[in-house]
Parts: structure tokens; C-alpha cells; sequence
């Protein structure tokens, strides 16, 4: 099996409130956060966690939550200083911040440029202030502008921008409109995706009225779609757009079946030792994530089956635009490539994916119904949640 890159995922639980949409491990936030425990634990966390890591050097670190701009420069620093002390940085190495507009106090980002961030993604989600008070975000639009110019001016100019479409009574040029506010501010990557309804959340249980059907969803991506790429993002994932040498390199080695620490309140993580491929995961809730840190007692681990390791790789992999090798899965999971290759030629023959220059990608057909092109490598009725909560969007 092949050397893999090695990321650093840090879960920062806490928000003002927890979004209707949202199914990430999120919490109000207290009165007042416990930043100087929570730091503590997340360092006690990595230390059970090195053992794991070998003596690889750290591609990228990313902060997501919750909502990470919660969270003070100092503690932010804390965290990226404790690391460093145990784990070798790459010298340009990517580390990126979530962060909420409405959380975000004049002056806040110089801090956290100083402690080492040198990307953000700001969840902007829509420039239509109805739709916001609908997704019960806490921001305004204009909100989302003074957090561009506060990046810019602190120096971070490599920020991307979360869109959502499909929204409830969301008409395909407001869509459209929400899209052109977005590149305005010439975000270096955007991410645009569309509202799904997980389970377990309150539109879930409760879905919103006016919800965009299945053609209309379809029309706005479309549309969309065009507009990104004449304002000179490539879409290089299936949500993902960048301006050329701008590409999320932390999201793409969750992408690619690359390994990554995942430490906070229910995190998780993947990595690869001895040929063998360990899930770990931690507690969701803060307060006993906290407790278990510090008695060492945080993660739980799992190895993955040699079953489950064909869908797991293609979770991710039929994401990418560029698509894959069967070398490559044959490299990532130490499996022969025949087990993927009959399915793969089966997908073929129904359209739903192409082979060019050696190539895996699924066709633009196959884009449309992912999932069930994912679901094709399962083997049983595993459903991958152990990988779905650190697929950040941006």
C-alpha cells in the first residue's frame, strides 16, 4: 500500500445555534466557551493519536465545526502551536479556518493570519437576506461582504465560499443571483451545493415549504455551473470550484483515500499502518469528549474490512472530476483491482461511467445520481456515516 499524505482535522463543536439543515456534531454555544480546556483536551486527544501518524509531515490542517471563528485567536494559535511541538508541518502547508460572518469581529482575522491560518471558508450560504432567516443563519449579506474585506486586509486573500441552492421558494435566478453576488467578491474557491434534507435534522422532520423539485434543482446547477465557469473557477468535485492552484488540498486528500488525525468533540479519523486501514472516532458530546481526553480515553478505533474498503475508496474518488486509476485503488487499499474493475465496466455499459486514458470518471449522467453509483460498491448495508462528517465543503 502506498505512503499517504497525512492531514490534521480539528472539531470545534460549538455555534450560536445549531442551523434547521445542519447534521454536523454541533452545539449552542455556553455563555462562555471553555477555550482554555477544550485546547487541553484537543492536545491530550493528538497525543494518544502520534502513535498512528508514523513520522509523515502535516499537508494541511482544517478547523471546522460548529463554527471555528467562535473560538479566539489565542486558542486558535494554542492549538496550531501545540501541534507543531508534536508533528512536522510542511513548510506551505494549507490551514484552513470556518468561519461564520456574523461571527466575525472587526480586526479578528489579523489574529488568526499571526497564529498561522492562511485560508478560510466563510459560510455564506446565500446573499438573500429571506433565505438566510429561513436556513436560520445569523447573518446579514452585507455581513458576508465586511468579512471578505476584513480577510483581505489581514492578508488572507486564498478564502472560499460556501452556496447553497435549492432553497425553499428559491426561483432559478435568484439562484443564479446568489451565484454572480458570490464572484463579485473573487473568492478563490467556491463550494455549491445543494439544500438536502439529512436525517436527523429539523427540516428532516420538518421539511420547508417550497422546496425546488428534482428538474428545477437540476436546472439551477446547470445554470450556475455556467455562470462559475466563465468567471474562471474549474469544478474539479462535485461542489468544489477553484481559480487554477487554489483547489482545497485538505479536502482533496480526503478525496483521494489520503490519511488524516481527526481530533475534537466527534471526530474522526482514517489512517493507514501496517497495510491496514483504522477509523477512529471520537465522543460527540463536548463535555465527555472532554472528560475522556484527559483520562486518555477519547478514541474508539476500527479497522476497516477488506469488504468495505472498495466503497470506502469510491466515496470519495467518484467525487473527482479527474476521476481515478484501478492502480490507484489497487495502491490505496492493497486490493486486487479485479474487484472494482467488473463493476466499474457494468457502470459502463449503462452510461454512467467512462474510461479515457486509463481513467474512471462518472459520465455527466452519473454525476446526477452519485449516490447510487456510490452504492453500487457497498458491501452490505454499510452506509459510510464513519467518513461522511469530515467531508467539509470548502
Amino acid at each position: 500500500m502506498m505512503q499517504f499524505p497525512l492531514s490534521l482535522y480539528v472539531h470545534l463543536p460549538w455555534c450560536v445555534r445549531k442551523c434547521p439543515y445542519c447534521d454536523f456534531n454541533s452545539h449552542a454555544a455556553p455563555a462562555e466557551l471553555p477555550e482554555a480546556r477544550y485546547v487541553e483536551a484537543l492536545l491530550a486527544d493528538l497525543d494518544a493519536d502520534l502513535p498512528l501518524a508514523g513520522d509523515r509531515e502535516l499537508v494541511s490542517v482544517f478547523f471546522g465545526g460548529g463554527t471555528p471563528s467562535l473560538f479566539s485567536p489565542a486558542a486558535i494559535a494554542a492549538i496550531l502551536d501545540g501541534a507543531r511541538a508534536r508533528l512536522p508541518f510542511l513548510p506551505d502547508a494549507e490551514i484552513t479556518l470556518e468561519a461564520n460572518p456574523g461571527t466575525i469581529e472587526r480586526g479578528r482575522f489579523e489574529g488568526y493570519a499571526a497564529a498561522g491560518v492562511n485560508r478560510v471558508s466563510l459560510g455564506a450560504q446565500s446573499f438573500d437576506r429571506a433565505k438566510l432567516a429561513v436556513l436560520g443563519r445569523i447573518h446579514r449579506e452585507d455581513e458576508i461582504g465586511a468579512a471578505v474585506a476584513d480577510l483581505r486586509a489581514a492578508g488572507i486573500g486564498n478564502f472560499n465560499l460556501d452556496l447553497m441552492y435549492a432553497l425553499p421558494a428559491q426561483a432559478l435566478e435568484q439562484a443564479v443571483a446568489d451565484v454572480r453576488a458570490a464572484l463579485a467578491l473573487g473568492p478563490t474557491h467556491l463550494s455549491h451545493y445543494q439544500l438536502t434534507l439529512e436525517a436527523g435534522t429539523v427540516f428532516h422532520h420538518r421539511p420547508p415549504a417550497g422546496l425546488p423539485d428534482d428538474d428545477l434543482a437540476w436546472e439551477m446547477q446547470s445554470a450556475c455551473q455556467a455562470e462559475i465557469a466563465a468567471a474562471g473557477l474549474a469544478q474539479y468535485e462535485v461542489s468544489a470550484y477553484a481559480r487554477p492552484g487554489h483547489q482545497c488540498l485538505h479536502n482533496r486528500n480526503y478525496w483521494l483515500f489520503g490519511d488524516y488525525l481527526g481530533i475534537g468533540a466527534g471526530a474522526h479519523g482514517k489512517l493507514t499502518r501496517d497495510g491496514r486501514v483504522i477509523r477512529t472516532e471520537k465522543p460527540r458530546q463536548p463535555r465527555t469528549y472532554q472528560d475522556d481526553a484527559m483520562a486518555g480515553r477519547a478514541c474508539s478505533r476500527r479497522e476497516v474490512p477488506a469488504a468495505d474498503l472498495p466503497f470506502e475508496f469510491m466515496l470519495n474518488a467518484l467525487r473527482l472530476n479527474e476521476g481515478f486509476t484501478v492502480d490507484a485503488f489497487v495502491a490505496a487499499t492493497g486490493l486486487a483491482g479485479g474487484i472494482v474493475e467488473a463493476p466499474l465496466a457494468a457502470l459502463e455499459v449503462r452510461g454512467l461511467m467512462r474510461l479515457a486514458g486509463g481513467n474512471w470518471r462518472p459520465t455527466e449522467a452519473g454525476f446526477r445520481f452519485l449516490n447510487d453509483l456510490q452504492a453500487e460498491f457497498l458491501p452490505a448495508a454499510r452506509a459510510g456515516d464513519a467518513v461522511k462528517h469530515e467531508l467539509r465543503q470548502g
